[in-house]
């Protein structure tokens, strides 16, 4: 009985914070869209506006491979801790597999995205 109440737990807190990032990604979503609207709306050309999802920071394959290998040893843990009971390793292997098609999604990401290449400016000023 205490092992079926730990495992609802679990899965209820799990369940709450994937509810909880859904609800907030489709709240940054429907911001985005009024925010082009209004931009439309006051003329603004479509060439002009920015895409808003751009990143500035840069590569990301390097957080995808770095999740997906945080992922791996996440899951490798369960599996090996959870040897006696079934639960722990489908969680383990369940979160394997995600961490092997995280890493695998980064390294071709950063096979086939177009490489940064410096700006002619920046090369000019120095």
């Amino acid at each position: 009985m205490e092992e079926t109440l730990v495992v609802f737990i679990v899965f209820g807190s799990i369940t709450a914070i994937v509810i909880t990032i859904g609800v907030l990604s489709y709240l940054k979503k429907r911001f985005e869209h009024k925010q082009i609207l209004a931009a439309i709306e006051k003329g603004t050309p479509l060439s002009e506006l920015r895409p808003l999802r751009q990143r500035q920071n840069g590569a990301t394959w390097i957080r995808r491979i770095t999740v997906g290998i945080v992922l791996i040893v996440i899951g490798l843990a369960f599996i090996v801790v959870g040897v006696h009971g079934v639960p722990n390793l489908f969680v383990g292997l369940v979160l394997c597999g995600i961490g092997i098609a995280s890493v695998v999604r980064g390294a071709l990401q950063r096979k086939y995205e177009p490489q940064m290449q410096p700006s002619v400016k920046s090369n000019e000023e120095e």
